[in-house]
């Protein structure tokens, strides 16, 4: 046996946190295409924006994309936080529970900065054009929910 069967309890405890870091993972980066690709495709495909909107839409997308890059920056440097957290203490102890909660704190930054950035959307846009897009943003949260 290697190192005296202390191998063992290594090895299922590196397993553990393997599936743990996956699972962490998948739930708060998933795979799945961006839950707001339909009200993209709206915005930018059918609601015909006028040449200002269209300036304007393309300001705040240039500025969102900045900030949403930062905010899932700091999202991946919480997980790898959580992931280290989560080798070193082999359980939920109070560096886990730390690096949960800061990564709870990212994701709310980031869904508050989108919402900001879907408000400011709906600013630039008629009241004909809007009603469709208040249509396509409960959509696309009753969607998440099923």
């Amino acid at each position: 046996m290697i190192g005296g069967g202390r191998a063992w309890p290594i090895a299922g405890a590196a397993f553990v946190a393997a599936i743990g870091g996956v699972f962490i993972g998948r739930a708060v980066l998933p795979a799945a295409p961006r839950p707001g690709a339909a009200l993209h495709d709206l915005v930018h495909h059918r609601l015909s924006l006028d040449s200002a909107q269209q300036i304007a839409l393309d300001r705040l997308e240039q500025r969102f994309a900045v900030r949403r890059t930062v905010l899932e920056r700091e999202l991946r440097a919480d997980n790898a936080r959580l992931a280290a957290a989560i080798a070193a203490e082999h359980g939920n102890g109070p560096g886990v529970i730390a690096a949960v909660d800061r990564s709870h704190a990212a994701m709310g930054e980031l869904q508050k900065a989108t919402l900001a950035h879907v408000f400011a959307m709906r600013q630039l846009l008629r009241p004909d054009q809007a009603a469709l897009f208040d249509q396509a943003v409960v959509k696309a949260l009753t969607d998440d929910a099923r």
